[in-house]
């Protein structure tokens, strides 16, 4: 099987790189995926019992879930048991042996096991250590973590959803794979700072946090909000706090996911009217007088009515299938897209083609079919590498790079310290 570290030295982003990944769940291991991606080598150091998203939402018995291996290509897999004298001792010589260092534990959890941010620097001065978290200091640092739990408290559900329901959660796992990519770009930035100064640094992610920056525009309006009702919503009243809005892009060019035949859970085109598509767009509806109309012709004078405006385009939309209408949209540069669903993703071949939809093979379920690397390199193209089994590197790492012979491993192993 291909190894992630078989191309020759210096023709990926990240060789030459070692990252201690002490990550599980979502968070952490989605950051640590993007750095093997980049072609560092990533050691996924994991208690005896493995990572709890290896056994989570399994879709075969006893095979390593969907859940694990797609979090977790272009790693090596070894196994640890801190909280025992000796694995306290192997860990030290990781990352004595480490550029970067990564942990998305509860609060305090790896400063218990004797490995604080001083004991670290003083372990490895130059290394990169960085923390997932949660929050940030202060009255919720002590709240447990999840990812709705993030998009509750960054700013993402109260703006999601319908004026008239009820605050909803997106899709999108913002909340842990968002903070996996912030914390992504502070270990490559605290890596750059390295080449001057020499020296590593403490690197903080908070979940809250990543959210909330990814809703900068929703605070934006949250101040916009006192001047006036915000014209660009398709809501009628403002309070004093940005209002859930539907569909709405809540931008400068007012767009709408309008239905599209055959009325599935997923035709459905999403349209931007842009001033200068509304002539075209009243051509294709069937009312072309609209463009002259003074009550219709500006974006100003639309503006107060954009349900009206997208309802008469809906009555269009309802009559094709979704590809007609996006075929027919984008003949006359109309900013639009379809409603994908899950399976047409995965079925997409421009997605295949373009190396973002990738079937891996795993030696235990066969394989498998991931999402690939949106970070395209011209000089570090990414193979994705097939996920670790459960210490499926401990020979290797243990016995060939730490230089212990097989019989301290037959004993480590015997002693549950790996």
């Amino acid at each position: 099987m291909t190894s992630a570290l078989d191309s020759p030295a210096g023709t990926k982003a990240l060789s030459g790189i070692r990252v201690l990944d002490m990550t599980h769940v979502q968070s952490g291991p989605s950051a640590t995926q993007l750095l093997g991606w980049l072609g560092a080598d990533v050691v996924k150091l994991e208690a005896p019992s493995g990572d709890i998203t290896r056994r989570q939402l399994r879709d075969l018995p006893d095979v390593d879930s969907l859940y694990f291996t797609m979090l977790n290509c272009n790693k090596r897999s070894i196994t640890l048991n801190t909280k025992t004298e000796r694995g306290r001792e192997i860990l030290t010589e990781l990352i004595r042996r480490s550029d970067v260092m990564v942990e998305n534990f509860g609060p305090g959890a790896v400063d218990r096991m004797g490995f604080t941010w001083e004991r670290v620097q003083e372990i490895n001065p130059r290394i990169v250590y960085a923390s997932i978290k949660g929050f940030g200091e202060g009255p919720y640092t002590g709240f447990k973590a999840y990812e709705v739990v993030a998009q509750a408290m960054g700013g993402s559900m109260s703006t999601t959803g319908f004026e008239d329901g009820p605050p909803l959660a997106t899709g999108a796992q913002i909340g842990d794979s968002g903070t996996g990519v912030h914390a992504v770009a502070g270990i490559l930035a605290a890596l750059f700072q390295r080449e001057r100064t020499g020296r590593g640094q403490r690197v903080g992610v908070a979940m809250q946090h990543a959210v909330l920056n990814l809703c900068r525009v929703k605070l934006r309006d949250q101040q916009r909000l006192a001047h006036g009702p915000l014209a660009e919503y398709p809501n009628d009243d403002f309070g004093d706090e940005v209002p859930r809005s539907g569909n709405a892009s809540g931008g400068g060019q007012p767009g709408w996911a309008v239905r599209c035949a055959p009325g599935g859970p997923n035709d459905y085109v999403y349209v931007i009217v842009q001033p200068v598509g509304w002539r075209p767009v009243t051509a294709l509806m069937g009312r072309p007088e609209l463009a002259d109309d003074p009550e219709w012709a500006t974006a100003e004078a639309r503006l107060p009515k954009l349900g009206k405006m997208f309802q008469l385009i809906e009555e269009w939309t309802v009559t094709l299938p979704k590809w007609e209408v996006l075929e027919r949209l984008n003949a006359h540069n109309i900013p639009c897209g379809p409603i994908l669903s899950t399976r047409e993703i995965v079925e997409d071949a421009s997605l295949a083609a373009n190396g973002m939809i990738v079937e891996v093979p795993h030696p235990e379920r066969g394989s498998f079919t991931t999402v690939g690397s949106p970070l395209k390199l011209s000089d570090s193209p990414v193979e994705v590498v097939t996920p670790p089994l459960l210490g499926e590197h401990n020979t290797e790492v243990y016995g060939g790079e730490l230089g212990l012979d097989a019989t301290e491993l037959r004993l480590l192993e015997t002693d549950g310290v790996i």
